[in-house]
Order: C-alpha cells, then sequence, then structure tokens
C-alpha cells in the first residue's frame, strides 16, 4: 500500500475520491457528515492497486492542523494508524496536530500519542502534542 499526498484543490484527489465521498454507505458511516476540503487541506490517501482504501484530510488553520471527516476501508485500525503517523510526520513538528476522532477510533488515536480535549454523542477531539509542546501554530 502506498499513501499519497494531494492538496485539496488537486485534479487527481477529486477523480480518486469523488466516487467515495458521495456514496451514500460512505456518508452513513461519517454520520451524515459531508467530507469537505480547500486550499488549506492536506489529503493522504491510501492506495493499494490503484484503489483508495482510505484517506484523511488535514485542514491547516491558525491554531494548528485538524484531522476530520477521514475514510477506511473496513474500518482498518491498521490504516487508520498509518494514515495517523503520516499526517504526524507532515504537521506534528510545526504545529499542534488536532483530530476530531470518531468515539470507535479513540483508541488508535491514543495509541498514537493523542489525548482528549473534549467528548461528544459521536465524536472525540483530540491533540497530539510533540515533545510535549503546547499549542503551536501553524504557518
Amino acid at each position: 500500500m502506498i499513501v499519497e499526498k494531494l492538496p485539496g484543490t488537486d485534479a487527481r484527489l477529486y477523480a480518486l475520491v469523488a466516487p467515495l465521498v458521495m456514496s451514500v454507505p460512505i456518508i452513513r458511516q461519517n454520520n451524515n457528515y459531508p467530507f469537505k476540503t480547500s486550499r488549506k487541506h492536506l489529503w493522504f490517501i491510501a492506495l493499494e492497486r490503484g484503489e483508495v482504501k482510505g484517506f484523511m484530510p488535514v485542514e491547516r488553520k491558525t491554531a494548528g492542523a485538524c484531522i476530520d471527516n477521514y475514510y477506511l476501508a473496513g474500518d482498518s485500525s491498521e490504516l487508520l494508524t498509518s494514515l495517523i503517523e503520516k499526517a504526524k510526520e507532515e504537521f506534528a513538528q510545526d504545529c499542534t496536530l488536532y483530530a476530531i476522532s470518531h468515539v470507535r477510533h479513540v483508541d488508535a488515536f491514543r495509541a498514537c500519542g493523542f489525548s482528549e480535549l473534549k467528548t461528544w454523542k459521536l465524536y472525540v477531539k483530540m491533540v497530539y502534542e510533540a515533545n510535549g509542546e503546547s499549542e503551536k501554530q501553524c504557518v
């Protein structure tokens, strides 16, 4: 499996994820919340033999970078861990990395060094602070 990085408005990104982000079962899996992107997003796309197995968009914000609205074929925790590690490699040295995790994925994020900030019914806001440093803004 390879993980490809694509800017949030890249034409290849749209070609790869459009069939998934417009799929009713996948939107249901995401609690009926739509997937979104912008110039501020960087997407990590997991591909196996040309087929998308998962993706994780990360949005650069003033307060940090935020993982939100990810997709995993078969809800694979191994794939989730791989995508989280790619996001950490890309962002954690430069800014604070946040995640809005599905409740069912909290353990995977925790195993990758994230800690809980706030819990809602379906989601948990989590944070990863490299080297114990608190809140580093994204540039």
